[in-house]
């Protein structure tokens, strides 16, 4: 169940297929490592965006919104001679 506390998250449940192998190999990493399936899931889809530059949270997605607007690039810093 979801946190409460944590308004902007929603849950979202999808139905995957895997492989046998790759199951097992999923199950005992989780027990390896302490984690559950859903932590390793978050991880890897977390690190699929990133590799594909695609925001995870809204956050991310109105920081790289404001970045694409010329508006918001720094100003290049004009020094004046002195004569």
């Amino acid at each position: 169940m979801a946190d409460p506390s944590r308004k902007s998250s929603v849950s979202v449940r999808r139905r995957l297929e895997l492989e046998g192998e790759t199951w097992h190999a999923l199950t005992q990493l989780a027990h390896e490592t302490g984690r559950t399936l859903q932590e390793l899931a978050a991880e890897a889809f977390g690190d699929l965006l990133k590799k594909h530059h695609r925001p995870a949270t809204l956050r991310d997605a109105l920081r790289q919104s404001t970045r694409l607007l010329p508006a918001n690039d720094a100003k290049p810093v004009r020094y004046q001679r002195s004569r």
